[in-house]
């Protein structure tokens, strides 16, 4: 069996022995080598042809979202971001996904050789799946601007209708492109995205910045209203559940489903139960399973759903399973999918 090839890069020398010792342990894995910052990881990367980076996130002379601007029109390769707690690393690790990384893991603040061995066993599930990934659309990228769509007056007082998305590995960026182009009018959105605790918080904010709708971090109790965007905050359970008239966000801790919490399952589940055919639910890329029966669970109940494509999935798991299963109605490219959504508006 062909070994994956990764090149390290860290600036501190005890991180870079960690990750090359407990990476090594894996039989599917061979260290190429290893670099100190990205001025050295270039020759690095020419010389030795690895499959996939692991990278720092913060480095002297250059943070790691500089790095993959450079890297990835020129030399597209799949990229896990090793990313700190701290805020400049939180907005760093952000802005790296949306510069090209697959997915990213993060330090362990405390407790260093039980987090070590965690953060460890995570970085070789993600080093697989990012070795598996097309990244060549990278080559020669140009940013995009993405259009909104035209807000539709029959959609003002749809307070009874809700969209709920779910997304794993490549979910940040695909995220984008859907709600970006949701107008202001747009009934209430709820997501869950696979992030640890910490990082939600700043990708509700990145998200509002660019969106009509109002984009939150949601907190206990939040009426799902026209117009507002709900992420399900790390390590909590997003549920929808119905109050009178109105909808509300359900958070809790209970323990993991599909491996996750939050779990896109558990809150596509709570939409089939208490929204049912004023429903639209959304499944984009990821690893896994997750989400799968409870989208079929949705369209059971009378919802239209949609999976995100094959060909634009980073990571075509999630989506595969619920077309296999029959949970997806749809099954588009990302660029196509904000205005089904809307045409399935006007028809529920």
């Amino acid at each position: 069996m062909k070994k994956i090839k990764v090149l390290i890069i860290d600036d501190s020398a005890l991180i870079r022995q960690l990750l090359s010792q407990g990476l090594a342990l894996d039989n599917e894995i061979e260290i190429v080598g290893t670099a100190i910052d990205p001025y050295n990881a270039r020759d690095k990367i020419v010389e030795l042809h690895p499959d996939v980076l692991t990278l720092d996130v913060e480095m002297p002379k250059m943070d790691g979202v500089q790095f993959l601007k450079k890297l990835m029109p020129q030399y597209p390769i799949p990229v896990i971001m090793v990313s700190s707690l701290t805020e400049k690393g939180k907005k760093i690790t952000l802005d790296a996904l949306e510069a090209g990384a697959i997915d990213f893991i993060t330090k362990p603040k405390a407790d260093l050789v039980n987090g070590m061995n965690k953060m460890l066993n995570d970085l070789v599930k993600k080093i697989k799946i990012a070795s598996t990934v097309d990244v060549s659309h990278w080559k020669g990228k140009k940013r995009t601007v993405i259009k909104r769509l035209e807000a539709d007056n029959s959609l003002d007082e749809s307070t009874h209708k809700i969209i709920a998305i779910g997304a794993s590995t490549g979910g940040t960026e695909a995220i984008k492109q859907v709600v970006a182009k949701f107008p202001a009018t747009f009934p209430g959105v709820v997501i869950v995205q696979h992030m640890p605790a910490g990082f939600t918080k700043m990708f509700a904010d990145k998200l509002n910045s660019l969106c009509a709708m109002e984009v939150k971090e949601a907190e206990e109790g939040d009426i799902i209203t026209p117009g507002k965007i709900l992420i399900a905050p790390g390590d909590h359970h997003l549920e929808v559940k119905r109050s009178g008239g109105l909808y509300r966000a359900i958070l809790h801790k209970k323990d993991k489903v599909s491996g996750h919490r939050p779990s896109v399952d558990v809150l596509f589940k709570s939409v089939a139960e208490h929204v049912g055919k004023n429903a639209i639910g959304v499944i984009l890329t990821g690893m896994g399973r997750d989400g799968a029966d409870n989208l079929l669970t949705m369209r059971d109940a009378g919802a239209r759903t949609i999976a995100q494509d094959e060909k634009t999935s980073v990571v075509y798991g999630m989506p595969r399973e619920a077309t296999i299963n029959g949970g997806a109605e749809y099954s588009l490219p990302i660029d196509k999918i904000a205005e089904k959504v809307k045409c399935l508006l006007s028809k529920i």
